[in-house]
């Protein structure tokens, strides 16, 4: 009973922050600025999908466990959706065409974020562990491109946002990066007990 409550917790929130994403003066005021944009609208997009994720019943995982093995595949089209997200003709179509802002708030939920929440139990230490370098290269790469670039590469930002969002970009990897090896320091990425597969390491009892 518990569980389906916070299940449907999860949703409701989800739900209500989607919906709120969407509201035309919250969107035009994070589009308005590419570093809000990249770095606050489309994570809280990708999060929404985890939480619509986390509030599925545990089955739907179990369905879907003969294509996702280890959660492989769900984290590869996750993989494939953020590269494409980081793309500067994503952005600009995400801001003035209909068809890629209908694409940008649902996608990233439920192709980035949505993926990610089904996939992540299922992944052992070696999935995960690759998943989270090629997020850390690939926010270092974009962050470079655009801090680098000396002609602005989305039409829609002038180059000092540009030169803004990939310090962003820079210092999200950083602090990613600086967390996981933390994480390594501590303990090992576990996989939750009854996910199916192990994540790899144990900690030991003292």
């Amino acid at each position: 009973m518990m569980a389906g409550h916070k299940r449907a917790g999860r949703l409701l929130l989800g739900l209500v922050v989607w919906m709120g994403l969407g509201v035309p003066t919250c969107r035009r005021w994070l589009e308005a600025d590419m570093a809000l944009h990249m770095l606050v609208q489309l994570p809280l997009l990708a999060w929404v999908g985890w939480q619509l994720g986390q509030a599925l019943p545990s089955k739907v995982s179990r369905c879907l466990a003969p294509w996702n093995f280890q959660g492989i595949s769900g984290l590869l089209l996750a993989s494939l959706m953020m590269t494409v997200w980081m793309l500067p003709v994503a952005l600009d179509a995400a801001i003035n065409q209909p068809l890629g802002i209908l694409a940008k708030f649902l996608g990233v939920p439920l192709l980035l974020g949505l993926p990610c929440a089904l996939s992540w139990p299922q992944a052992g230490f070696i999935v995960r562990g690759v998943f989270l370098v090629e997020l850390i290269a690939t926010l270092f790469r974009t962050g470079w491109l655009y801090l680098a670039a000396p002609v602005r590469l989305c039409t829609s930002y002038l180059l000092d946002a540009q030169q803004i969002t990939g310090q962003g970009l820079l210092a999200g990897a950083s602090l990613i990066l600086v967390l996981l090896v933390l994480r390594l320091i501590v303990g090992p990425l576990r996989t939750p007990t009854g996910s199916g597969t192990r994540a790899g390491l144990v900690r030991r009892e003292p």
